[in-house]
């Protein structure tokens, strides 16, 4: 298990490497915020993104977050192979006509595939604004859907993700697909930090509900 020193130096590894503060919350499944944190509190440098650090936030000055190491599943392609066909299980239930579904990189391609290869679908992939960051209002920047992959095309499709933090990306995703003209009719996820059901009037699945209990002051 993975102690905050370890995701601190996970983070200035990263940042080493010229990873975004988007990519390294990405990486490490954790906020933006918590990013910012690991990143600063290694002395790494990474690239600017528009969102100040608090330091105040959360407990022992740090941000409140959780999180989520599955790589004991993504190193594996049978475990791989066996969580997709139970994600893929919680989506088939809506709509028999679906022939699309959209992994969110980079952690939800190879998920999305597996699924898509479960739901005999085609396959689309999109890069969410957050791994666009350089430096200026990241409201200016947009995601993309590769061309390497199906195109949206009107179509109804599904989501697929590892983690949801906030879900700032989903939601990204889902307005995405829908000025493309697709509709999306379910996301599902590895882990669900907020515990939502539902997000932008998608519903919202998950194998795992994170949800922090604390006390209040």
């Amino acid at each position: 298990m993975k102690n905050v020193d370890d995701l601190i130096e996970s983070a200035a590894e990263l940042a080493a490497r010229g990873l975004s503060k988007g990519e390294i919350a990405d990486e490490l499944n954790v906020s933006r915020e918590t990013a910012s944190w690991l990143v600063e509190r290694s002395g790494a440098t990474a690239q600017p993104d528009d969102r100040p650090t608090r330091p105040d936030d959360g407990p022992a000055g740090g941000p409140q977050d959780i999180h989520v190491d599955w790589s004991a599943i993504g190193r594996d392609s049978k475990r791989m192979g066996a969580i997709a066909e139970a994600m893929a299980d919680m989506l088939a239930k809506h709509g028999e006509d679906v022939d699309l579904t959209i992994g969110i990189e980079k952690a939800g391609g190879p998920i999305a595939t597996l699924i898509a290869s479960e739901l005999e679908t085609d396959l689309g992939t999109y890069t969410p604004a957050k791994h666009q960051w350089e430096e200026g209002d990241i409201e200016e920047l947009g995601g993309t859907f590769s061309r390497n992959f199906a195109g949206i095309r009107d179509r109804e499709c599904y989501i697929v993700d590892d983690t949801i933090t906030s879900g700032t990306t989903m939601r990204e995703t889902i307005e995405a697909i829908r000025a493309e003209g697709g509709e999306p009719l379910a996301c599902v996820v590895l882990a669900d930090k907020q515990g939502l059901e539902e997000l932008e009037g998608v519903p919202v699945y998950s194998l795992l509900q994170v949800i922090s209990v604390g006390k209040e002051e």
